[in-house]
C-alpha cells in the first residue's frame, strides 16, 4: 500500500562546535561558552516511482581541510541505500556551501534544482568576498555554473512544487536563496502528515526554540523570517521538522532502515515513510 513518501537523513559528517563559533553575536545573550557536536546530513526521497535528492554533503579534501570528520563517502551510503549515483536524476540543492554541493562531479545525469537567487548570487560579481566565500569551494561553485551551461540547473523563484507532494520554499537569510521543502508522508496512525527538511535554515533546533540566529548570515531580517516559516510548517500534529545539522536528529527519529549493516546502520535514520518492516 502507498503511504507516501520514505524520507532518509544520512549522517555522513561530524565535528566539534561551541556556542561562540555557532551563534551571531552570542556573548550578547550572557551565557558561558559550551563546545556541543555537530553533525553534517544529506536527504533521500524517495517511493516507488522516483528517488529524489537533498544535497550531497562535503568533498573528502575539502573536509579535511576544514578539520571535519567524514564517516562516510556519501556515494559510498548512497550506494548501500540500493541508489547508484550516476542514475540520479534530481538533486535539489539547499543552498551552495561547500558540506552541501561537495559531490555534484557524483551525479552527471541529475538535474540541479536550486533558488534563482541562490544560482545568481554565487555565480555573480559578490561571490568572492570573503565573508561569503568562506563557506564555499570555489571549483564546487565552478562546477554549478558548468551544469547550468550544460542545460541541467533548474532555477525556483519562491515555491516550487517539484513533484506530487513535495514542495520547495524559498526563504533566504542564511544564503540569499537558502531552500527548504515539505513533503508529505503518512503520520504514525496512518493519516496525513509532513516532513519539513530545514536544511541550514534551521541548524540546530535550539535556534528555532531560543530564537537564536547561526553566526553564517547572508540576511538577518529573512533568517527571522525563516524561523517563523517554519514555525508555521511544523505547527500542526503529523509535521516533522528536520534541522541540518543537529547531533539530536537520531534521537528524534530513532528508526533505522533494515538491512544496513556495519556503521551506516546507525548513520542512516528514516524520519518517515515506514512500511511494516519493509
Amino acid at each position: 500500500m502507498k503511504t507516501g513518501y520514505e524520507v532518509l537523513a544520512v549522517r555522513y559528517g561530524a565535528r566539534t562546535a561551541s556556542k561562540s563559533d555557532s551563534y551571531l553575536n552570542f556573548h550578547v545573550y550572557g551565557e558561558p561558552d559550551v563546545e556541543f557536536p555537530m553533525d553534517y546530513y544529506f536527504w533521500v526521497v524517495r517511493d516507488g516511482e522516483r528517488t529524489i535528492l537533498f544535497d550531497c554533503g562535503f568533498g573528502a579534501e575539502a573536509g579535511r581541510r576544514r578539520g571535519r570528520t567524514l564517516l562516510v563517502e556519501p556515494v559510498t551510503a548512497l550506494t548501500a541505500l540500493g541508489i547508484d549515483p550516476a542514475t540520479v536524476t534530481q538533486l535539489v540543492v539547499t543552498h551552495a556551501h561547500y558540506d552541501h554541493i561537495g559531490n555534484l562531479q557524483s551525479f552527471p545525469a541529475a538535474e540541479i534544482v536550486i533558488a534563482r537567487r541562490e544560482f545568481e548570487f554565487w555565480t555573480g560579481p559578490y561571490a568572492g568576498r570573503i565573508q561569503f566565500a568562506h563557506s564555499t569551494e570555489p571549483d564546487e561553485l565552478d562546477r554549478l555554473a558548468a551544469a547550468a551551461a550544460q542545460g541541467r540547473v533548474r532555477l525556483v523563484d519562491e515555491t516550487l512544487d517539484l513533484a506530487p507532494g513535495i514542495e520547495l520554499v524559498v526563504v533566504g537569510g542564511h544564503t540569499p536563496g537558502q531552500l527548504v521543502a515539505q513533503v508529505a508522508v503518512h503520520d504514525e496512525a496512518g493519516g496525513p502528515g509532513a516532513v519539513i527538511l530545514a536544511a541550514d535554515a534551521l541548524h540546530f533546533y535550539e535556534e528555532l526554540e531560543r530564537d537564536r540566529p547561526f553566526f553564517v548570515v547572508a540576511d538577518l531580517l529573512d533568517m527571522y523570517r525563516g524561523f517563523d516559516t517554519l514555525r508555521e510548517m511544523s505547527e500542526d500534529p503529523g509535521r516533522l521538522l528536520v534541522a541540518g545539522h543537529d547531533a539530536e536528529v537520531p534521537d528524534r527519529f530513532p528508526d533505522r532502515v533494515p538491512g544496513m549493516s556495519g556503521e551506516l546502520a546507525d548513520l542512516v535514520v528514516r524520519v518517515a515513510g515506514r512500511t511494516g518492516k519493509s
